[in-house]
């Protein structure tokens, strides 16, 4: 067409910078009871940021689909093996994982820890975990019975995950759902929130973007 300017191969895409535009976060929920919590965590997230969500088989015990922002896609173990059919097809863990600004589980089970620090990758979240840029912010909440917690395991996977520069949410001292009383309760989904936040405004006043 005449008058049109012919495209520049040597032109390269725009990227967004993360200061410019809503943070997108990858929230994660693995099979603790505290998954429950799991709607009103996406809800929080939800009025700030772009929210993307992945949960384990496990998890979904405890989640009510229904809890969750209606603008917020939850993936599983069967979209990540669905999505892909032949060579040149999207990997959906590659993909969470270069769309996420940050990615936060809440709650992490002891399962899922001993998976993430012995580097295992059987699901999609363990998969996304193995694959993650660690330069990009990445946030545990564990949540598991008192003793579990002060389990000599839990100590040496928290130490190999902190390692990876993963920051740990603690767990709390409270009532547990199996009826003990002791610390290993998920933190409430108003810290995890602000904690993420409060880490990624400050860290784009002080570098004018979170990556």
């Amino acid at each position: 067409m005449s008058g049109s300017e012919p495209e520049s191969p040597e032109m390269e895409p725009i990227q967004a910078n993360p200061a410019l535009r809503r943070p997108r976060i990858l929230l994660a929920a693995s099979g603790s009871v505290a998954a429950i919590k799991f709607g009103n965590l996406c809800h929080s997230f939800s009025e700030w940021a772009e929210v993307k969500a992945v949960a384990t088989r496990a998890s979904l015990h405890f989640i009510d689909r229904t809890s969750l922002p209606k603008d917020v896609i939850l993936y599983t173990d069967e979209d990540e093996w669905s999505s892909w059919n032949k060579m040149g097809d999207s990997v959906l863990h590659i993909e969470l994982r270069r769309w996420a600004d940050i990615l936060v589980i809440a709650p992490l089970s002891a399962n899922t820890l001993g998976k993430i620090a012995g580097g295992l990758c059987d699901n999609l979240l363990t998969c996304v975990v193995r694959a993650w840029d660690y330069s990009k912010p990445f946030f545990v909440a564990p949540a598991m019975n008192t003793l579990m917690w002060k389990n000599p395991f839990t100590e040496r996977h928290i130490m190999s995950i902190d390692e990876l520069g993963v920051s740990l949410i603690p767990p709390v001292t409270k009532r547990l759902a199996c009826g003990d009383y002791g610390n290993g309760a998920m933190a409430e989904p108003s810290l995890i929130y602000s904690t993420v936040r409060l880490f990624f405004e400050s860290r784009v006043q002080q570098g004018g973007s979170v990556v």
